[in-house]
């Protein structure tokens, strides 16, 4: 396994200005070979509206079965946070999300799931998997309840 080199943990990392500049950092599988599932939920996620330049937000989560590497977590968060200023459509920035860590990890399989809270009235959720889920691992459900509104 080759060596890594992190940059962020441990030390002072101020944020990016854009997703294409954030650095995402891995660090090796302690138990390669060993299939199971990696979860990260972001409850708290921004990003810009393209068009009008006001906020969106959304829940994501994040699973992956790694292969020989993991996301290192700050390096994440970082990345994550780099949306904020960022215009971009739901849907561009849940796949643009799941196809960087699938470019960065190259995992077993990853899904993500953009529960995005409503603006002019309408939810919008997206989700992207790289391919059918592996058998033998747990897969629990995503657990964001879809929007209800007042009920």
């Amino acid at each position: 396994m080759e060596e890594t080199h992190l940059t962020q943990l441990g030390r002072e990392a101020r944020g990016f200005d854009s997703p294409e500049a954030a650095v995402l950092e891995r660090v090796p599988n302690p138990h390669p070979g060993t299939r199971y599932l990696v979860r990260f939920a972001a409850p708290e996620f921004t990003s810009l509206c393209p068009v009008t330049g006001q906020p969106d937000f959304a829940h994501l989560v994040i699973d992956y079965v790694p292969g020989d590497w993991l996301v290192e977590s700050k390096s994440l968060k970082l990345y994550l946070g780099s949306f904020r200023n960022n215009g971009a459509f739901h849907e561009d920035c849940t796949v643009a999300i799941g196809k960087r860590l699938v470019a960065e990890l190259t995992p077993e399989w990853l899904r993500i799931g953009g529960y995005w809270y409503p603006r002019g009235g309408i939810p919008i959720d997206v989700f992207w998997q790289t391919g059918a889920a592996p058998t033998g691992v747990w897969l629990p459900d995503q657990g964001v309840a879809p929007y209800r509104g007042r009920g």
